[in-house]
């Protein structure tokens, strides 16, 4: 028998998945990491520290499941997305990464604001601190030394996944995929290269970014900081959200997904050629895969998951996140709170980083039902959004919304979701769809897998909507008005 090892190095922690020959999960671990968020809201993450829970985590599950270590085949990685780091030719990082969330990169954006056309033309996406360009720019302009190694040429940086790659190959390799490379608004979805003119107007140096391959190409060998006698191959590599969207089997045009998170990732595929959104989602690489790419539309939102942290963290209103679907069905169904989550801007479709959070419609009858029902309910408008703009943007009626993530197990919310969006929602019986799509694209590289038969084994839970018509719009129309209420443009 063989195996396959999924990592997903995500948000909060990272996690390694063992799966047998038919795609099967056989074993979990994860370890958490810390959140480093200073006085000025900055976030970032300790390299170190998530580079060496991806060692542990891989021995932990291994050792747990009791497989030999011979009998590994390969591994796939799944990686946080638009977080952006920069190391030496060492592997060493000279800074902290700086986390997706993270939007101190504004200032760079609104000084090459003038590029914004040609940026968005160029690679698909908003201009925007969200994305890694603006990250790597202010490492290069913040960090000691940073902008005199990249002029040497002794500089690495990129996304998440091409410094586990260096660090796991021990610099051997030094590569990014498709999907990671179309986020970092430096890479061309056209001419699917790293654009000079991009780089050139963020004043990052092309020559020092890695080299992108196909999301199950190879990418080294590695042996886990001799854990293993035998290194074995780094087969597939895919962005979170891209991973999920594998994992789901959205392989097929006008298929969609949203991955439930800390923030949330909304996309479709649209197939073998880039559609450009005209109402604020962004374009994208899904994948590219045996010599072929595909493309997406996305949406990302910044609080979903986060949202229900916060009530249950900061405001108090809940122990346990397991006791919101209760808390949410005992609320009065006439109360119009709503809740937008606008705490470091609003991302898609609306793309303000100046915006702040607001709580509205609250009466003097609103209880702590009503807060939590509408932190569960921001989280399924905010996808709605999404969802609307891309069915007018890729001109595909949507047939069913495929979804993933912790959230999901809310049945509440799938419920809602289901009656806002008016379409059925679909929830996998397995987890953690962003390692399964990793695994999956390693294992489809290998030879290991079919791809046809493993998303046909799949089981899912379906919701079907049942809201009456005049209820929905008064509910989305309800949503409109607060999100109003926040915008600054």
């Amino acid at each position: 028998m063989k195996y396959i090892i999924g990592i997903d190095q995500s948000t909060q922690g990272t996690k390694a998945l063992l799966f047998d020959e038919n795609g099967d999960i056989l074993g979990r671990e994860d370890l958490p990491h810390e959140q480093i968020i200073n006085e000025k809201g900055w976030v970032e993450h300790n390299p170190e520290e998530f580079y060496g829970n991806t060692i542990e985590v891989v021995k932990k599950v291994v050792e747990k499941c009791g497989i030999s270590k011979s009998d590994l085949a390969g591994v796939g990685i799944s990686n946080q997305r638009e977080t952006a780091l920069a190391w030496d030719m060492d592997g060493k990082p000279v800074y902290n990464a700086i986390v997706w969330q993270c939007a101190r990169g504004e200032a760079i954006c609104r000084r090459i604001a003038d590029s914004a056309e040609m940026v968005k033309e160029h690679t698909g996406l908003q201009l925007s601190p969200y994305f890694s360009a603006a990250k790597i720019a202010w490492i290069l302009e913040n960090v000691d030394g940073a902008k005199k190694l990249a002029d040497e040429g002794k500089l690495c940086y990129g996304t998440v996944d091409s410094f586990l790659v260096y660090r796991l190959t021990k610099g051997a390799s030094y590569k990014t995929d498709y999907s990671n490379a179309s986020r970092t608004q430096m890479f061309n979805i056209s001419t699917l290269k790293w654009d000079e003119e991009v780089c050139r107007a963020f004043g990052i140096p092309v020559k020092n970014l890695a080299e992108v391959t196909d999301s199950n190409g190879y990418y080294g060998e590695t042996d886990f900081e001799g854990y293993l006698e035998n290194p074995i191959p780094i087969h597939g590599v895919l962005g979170d959200s891209h991973g999920a969207l594998f994992g789901q089997g959205c392989i097929e045009k006008g298929m969609i997904k949203a991955t439930y998170g800390t923030g949330s990732s909304v996309m479709m595929n649209v197939g073998d050629k880039p559609v450009f959104s005209k109402h604020g989602v962004v374009s994208s690489l899904a994948w590219g895969m045996d010599g072929k790419v595909e493309y997406v539309l996305e949406g990302n939102i910044n609080y979903t998951g986060a949202v229900i942290t916060w009530i249950q963290k900061d405001l108090h209103l809940i122990e346990s996140a397991k006791e919101t679907e209760e808390l949410a069905r005992k609320a009065n169904p006439e109360d119009r709170t709503y809740i937008v989550p606008a705490f470091t801007g609003l991302g898609a479709p609306y793309w303000d980083s100046d915006a702040t959070a607001v709580i509205s419609g609250v009466t003097r009858t609103t209880r702590r039902e009503e807060m939590v029902r509408a932190a569960l309910d921001c989280i399924a408008y905010q996808i709605t959004d999404i969802v609307d703009v891309m069915r007018e943007d890729a001109g595909i009626e949507v047939q069913e919304l495929r979804v993933d993530g912790g959230p999901t197990k809310n049945r509440y919310l799938m419920e809602f979701q289901s009656n806002i969006l008016n379409i059925p929602v679909q929830v996998p019986a397995a987890e953690e769809l962003s390692g399964i799509g990793a695994a999956y694209a390693a294992g489809i590289g290998l030879g290991m897998y079919d791809k046809d038969e493993l998303f046909m084994r799949m089981k899912r839970e379906k919701y079907i909507p049942d809201m009456n018509e005049a209820v929905r719009e008064k509910k989305k129309n309800g949503w409109s008005e607060a999100v109003k209420l926040v915008l600054t443009k």
